[in-house]
């Protein structure tokens, strides 16, 4: 055991109290706005995280004003510059620069304010192109990464790296976790910097209300991926602070996976679009494979609630209400 109560494998008993202050940064992104409607289901009462436009968490003065104001009990880091491939394939120093921003701010605040627990989230961006599968955390740092995404891979694994420092030398019982594609309510639909789910929800969606006869996606279709709605990672979040204290991150997702022309046929199918799908081979396909593997979060007790097939039909339903209503993030 550990200061925390730990077991040598991580697993812990520690309920959070519901009264507890927990602040989301991110609490309007993708990640951060699930794991908020998470504890709200689960009665937690004080739960803040001011937006962008109150909080640039990439300003160090301001988070740290902030922190001292504030004051959190638990942290949840959830905040980051994200995008699909295109954006970080053509914004690298933008996504190296903000993310390690936000990070360094907000981890050095929390030490600084003594915050007794915390959780940064990741990204399976963080493993090397060309790596066993399924993937295990042990795999990080043993190979190169996907020429694509380095940059906020990079920042991502600083972030890992300084938790780990901050166990090491101050012995406070921060955690990583390593999410697999994320989707869901809340998701950006950007035209040309959203991730795969939500850019081919936009697309099939824009060619069925126009009657295109055909959409193309890019790449050739073949690469494997994992998806994981945002409301299971936020459930996994909570499911890991109260159940788990050790130095490693750990892998969240669902352990399947499946073609993005496997993925393109159930967008296709929940948007109700019937035209054909062609696949432009000229532009890249990124990693051809990204599978978690997930034996130690299952190892704690927890596993996912929704189908894909249903959080496709769940997240385009919510697309089309915010589109029509001109909430849309984008």
């Amino acid at each position: 055991m550990n200061a925390f109560g730990a077991a040598s494998d991580g697993r812990v008993r520690c309920p959070l109290d519901r009264s507890t202050r927990v602040f989301v940064a991110g609490g309007r992104g993708l990640a951060g706005s699930a794991v908020w409607r998470q504890l709200a289901r689960e009665g937690f009462t004080d739960v803040v995280g001011p937006g962008s436009e109150e909080l640039d968490l990439r300003e160090r003065r301001a988070v740290l004003d902030w922190f001292a104001a504030t004051r959190p009990d638990v942290v949840v880091l959830a905040a980051a510059r994200v995008g699909g491939i295109k954006a970080n394939a053509t914004q690298p120093a933008q996504f190296l620069s903000d993310n390690l921003r936000i990070q360094v701010n907000v981890l050095d605040a929390a030490m600084e304010h003594g915050v007794e627990r915390l959780l940064f989230l990741g990204s399976s961006c963080i493993y090397p192109k060309f790596t066993e599968q399924p993937i295990r955390e042990e795999a990080l740092l043993t190979g190169r990464f996907e020429p694509t995404n380095d940059a906020y891979a990079i920042a991502k694994i600083a972030g890992i790296l300084q938790v780990q420092a901050v166990r090491r030398q101050h012995g406070l019982p921060w955690i990583s976790a390593m999410p697999t594609n994320l989707y869901g309510p809340g998701d950006n639909f950007h035209p040309e910097y959203s991730h795969v789910l939500p850019s081919l929800i936009r697309r099939f969606h824009e060619a069925k209300e126009s009657g295109a006869p055909r959409v193309v996606n890019w790449g050739s279709g073949t690469p494997r991926r994992e998806f994981l709605h945002a409301d299971d990672l936020a459930g996994a979040c909570l499911h890991l602070l109260e159940h788990y204290d050790a130095d490693g991150p750990v892998n969240v997702g669902t352990g399947t996976d499946l073609t993005i022309r496997e993925l393109a046929e159930l967008v296709a199918d929940a948007v109700g679009y019937r035209g054909s799908v062609q696949w432009d081979t000229k532009q890249p396909d990124g990693t051809p494979r990204k599978l978690l593997d997930v034996s130690r979060l299952t190892a704690l007790g927890w596993a996912p609630r929704i189908g894909l097939r249903e959080g496709i039909a769940q997240t385009y339903a919510w697309y089309v209400e915010n589109l029509e209503s001109g909430t849309l993030r984008h």
